[in-house]
């Protein structure tokens, strides 16, 4: 029986353990990590790959199971858990992009993390657990890895920094700040702001890192005990001989440099396969085709590293803090409700805004139960190869292209109107046109005009900038709006979204063993720069939000009281269903009162709005109403004057003479003209056919009422005819569909937009 091995601190009050040797026994490594009552289990499986395909393929999976918050999934059809959610793939990345650094570069056997959600508590994040479990795997595992790392968030509430705030403090936060670090340096920062300044961004970030180093000292202690041998690799200088690593790296310098340098033709992907190929051929004898990407890369980066740190210069001639010509242009297409291009460079964006009815929000489900996301973005580059020139099969949607599309998403969250003040489900997607780095900022500022040009209020417009880096022992360069060649043969990507008040959203990713907080700072700063001069140009084509799209739907809003919403959807949906069946207009109802009625005819929205705002009007003696008879009765006829709200005409009350039977008068379903005689104080209503000199003033008052039988049996009057329950979501369909609840946490404010899970977050 292997030895089962335990270590645990305290983190915020409550226990983090780590602990190895009693399940998943034949992976290479698996740690069950806990903290609270949120458990996850990761594990590290490697194999050496049977064709060398060139790269590392490290693969991350971080794997969501319903019965890790005690739910069965409430879909009618699947209950097992099929494939990832876009929260699951988001947290993947987040993992992915912390711990594929610290792998040597010369290392390629295959590897894959898989980091699995075993119980959550809604109270502690199983993605820091998740992403602690991972470092804590991989530092026992027989994998070479330079860790450990660990994962700490920080929260901003009410101007003061709060340490792994608990799931239900995410909702509140003004700054959700996460970020992996090793014992001297920062690996990834993620983070999402209400804006935020950005030195208060700055001094998250060094706190979040001094809070994570017990984590880190707590793994270490955890390997020393715990740990493998590390499989040994060679490097790629000591798979050949050196005058002939010598003689090719010289060779591939030399076209290299002339191909990088080339102002006149960019770089283009298929001319480093070009010059690598040339030299395969030549080298076919003593160096394969693995070998020379190699060497490929290396000199590359030295290359680069020596233009910009040494020569001081960039690739395309622009200064280290210059970003690119920008192009825009809002309202390019005719029948969308809001669309917009941005270019920067070469990077190009269509993005098109459409507005929908509130009950158009998006329905996640999730470990933790259901809630509702009213802003969606999506971003498509992996269906658009002609992006970047490629021939490339279409599919679903990638990794990268919903993790690009999360972070566009909640760069925009903060400004985004409340739902009161612009009652719309957004959905925006970003087309790459074409894609030479930071294509995600560029979906950042198109999607921003698109809304403006839908004629959405935003709270400020918002711009997004990548930055590099370029470093050796002595010195660095943080390069502003990189290109994609400073991106591939660079060392970081710093993406920031903000507004000229502050950060909305920063995702930071570098190849490097970490980033200093000089370079953190200059990053920050270059940005904020950067930022602040898009915006500008941004407000040059669309300086605030144009009119509604005439091809958007109308939205209205309402109050009725909460005790009133049973009235007003009617028997089985009877009293709401008829109104919708009139109008053709969508109807919404939320749990306060609040009813949202929408459509994209004008017409019938304003018909709705009549009809509900008639069936709660106040009704008073001597008002005139067209109704429709709706019921007779032995005594007289029930006539319909508002929707769900009706009288009775006693039969004295039908002709100027005597009246044996109200069938004599009227039928049911005709139309009469009536007048309001009276209304009793529980609400029922006596209505005559009487006018002028017809008018019996001594019949008009309250019929008696007749023994037995119901109210309206009773010869008694109308009213309101109520009923509780029901459903409360209604459309164009014209049936009721169950109304889901739950808190919309995609934003700062209930139901308001939202983004990926706990604040809306992504990966």
């Amino acid at each position: 029986m292997n030895k089962i091995i335990n270590k645990e601190i305290d983190l915020n009050g409550r226990k983090l353990k780590l602990e190895t040797g009693k399940i998943a026994q034949q992976a290479d490594a698996a740690v069950v990590a806990s903290w609270g009552e949120t458990v996850v289990l990761a594990t590290v499986a490697t194999q050496p790959q049977k064709i060398d395909i060139g790269y590392f393929p490290l693969s991350v999976e971080y794997v969501e199971k319903y019965y890790a918050g005690g739910r069965i999934s409430s879909s009618r059809f699947i209950k097992r858990e099929a494939r990832p959610s876009e929260e699951a793939v988001l947290t993947g990345r987040l993992i992915d992009r912390s711990i594929r650094p610290l792998f040597p570069k010369d290392f390629k056997n295959e590897v894959q993390v898989i980091v699995t959600v075993l119980s959550i508590d809604q109270a502690n994040d199983p993605d820091i657990v998740g992403l602690i479990g991972a470092s804590a795997a991989l530092s026992i595992s027989s994998v070479p890895w330079n860790g450990p790392i660990s994962g700490v968030r920080v929260g901003v509430k009410e101007g003061k920094f709060e340490i792994n705030p608990t799931i239900a403090e995410l909702e509140h936060l003004e700054m959700d700040l996460f970020i992996a670090s090793t014992p001297e340096k920062i690996i990834m920062v993620e983070a999402q702001g209400n804006q935020v300044e950005d030195e208060v961004v700055f001094e998250g970030i060094k706190l979040a890192f001094e809070s994570s180093q017990p984590i880190v000292n707590l793994i270490k202690e955890f390997a020393k005990e715990a740990g493998k041998p590390k499989i040994e690799y060679s490097h790629i200088e000591e798979q050949i001989e050196e005058a002939l690593f010598k003689e090719a790296k010289g060779l591939m310098k030399e076209k290299v440099e002339k191909a990088l340098l080339d102002l006149e033709s960019p770089w283009r992907d298929a001319k480093g396969e070009e010059i690598k190929a040339e030299l395969s051929e030549k080298y076919a004898e003593s160096l394969t085709p693995e070998v020379i990407s190699g060497i490929f890369e290396k000199v590359a980066r030295e290359i680069m590293h020596e233009t910009v740190l040494v020569k001081k210069q960039r690739v395309d001639g622009r200064a280290m803090d210059e970003v690119r010509h920008i192009e825009m242009e809002v309202g390019v297409l005719p029948r969308t409700h809001g669309s917009a291009i941005f270019t920067r460079g070469e990077s190009q964006v269509l993005s098109v805004a459409t507005l929908g009815a509130p009950s158009l929000q998006q329905t996640l489900e999730g470990m933790e139960g259901e809630r509702q996301k009213r802003y969606m973005h999506h971003y498509n580059m992996g269906n658009n190869p002609f992006a970047s020139g490629e021939v490339k099969r279409l599919g679903t949607p990638n990794r990268r292209d919903i993790g690009h599309g999360a972070l566009a998403e909640k760069a925009l969250i903060a400004v985004l109107p409340t739902q009161e003040e612009f009652p719309y489900a957004v959905r925006v997607v970003s087309e790459v046109l074409g894609a030479n780095a930071s294509t995600s900022m560029a979906s950042v500022c198109g999607s921003t005009l698109a809304l403006l040009n839908a004629g959405a209020p935003l709270k400020a417009p918002v711009a997004g900038i990548a930055l590099g880096l370029l470093s050796d022992e002595k010195s660095f360069q943080v390069i502003t709006d990189m290109q994609a060649i400073e991106d591939f043969f660079g060392e970081m990507d710093f993406k920031v979204a903000g507004t000229q008040k502050g950060v909305t959203a920063i995702q930071m990713d570098t190849k490097l063993n970490g980033l200093t907080f000089e370079i953190i700072e200059e990053a920050l700063k270059q940005g904020k720069q950067a930022r602040l001069f898009i915006l500008k140009e941004m407000e040059k084509v669309i300086p605030t939000a144009g009119p509604l799209s005439p091809h958007a739907p109308r939205v209205d809003i309402l109050h009725i009281k909460p005790e009133e919403i049973g009235m007003l959807i009617g028997p089985g949906g009877k009293n709401i269903n008829g109104i919708i069946a009139k109008t053709g207009a969508q109807i919404d109802i939320e749990d306060d009162g609040t009813v949202m009625v929408s459509g994209t005819d004008p017409e019938g929205v304003e018909k709705a709005l009549q009809a509900i705002e008639g069936m709660f009007k106040t009704v008073t003696p001597g008002e005139v109403y067209t109704g429709k008879v709706v019921r007779l009765a032995p005594f007289g006829a029930f006539v319909e004057i508002l929707p769900g709200k009706d009288g009775l005409v006693h039969i004295s009350q039908m002709a100027p003479g005597h009246v044996d039977t109200a069938e004599d008068i009227v039928s049911e379903g005709q139309e009469v003209q009536v007048r309001v005689t009276d209304v009793s104080p529980d609400g029922k209503i006596a209505l005559s056919m009487l006018f002028g000199e017809d008018m019996k003033p001594e019949t008009e008052g309250r019929p008696s009422r007749t023994p037995g039988g119901s109210s309206r049996d009773r010869g008694g009057f109308g009213g309101e005819r109520r009923s509780g329950g029901g459903s409360r979501r209604f459309g164009f369909d014209r049936s009721g569909g169950e109304r889901r609840g739950g808190f919309d946490r995609g934003g700062f404010d209930r139901r308001r937009a939202g983004g990926g899970r706990r604040g809306g977050f992504g990966r």
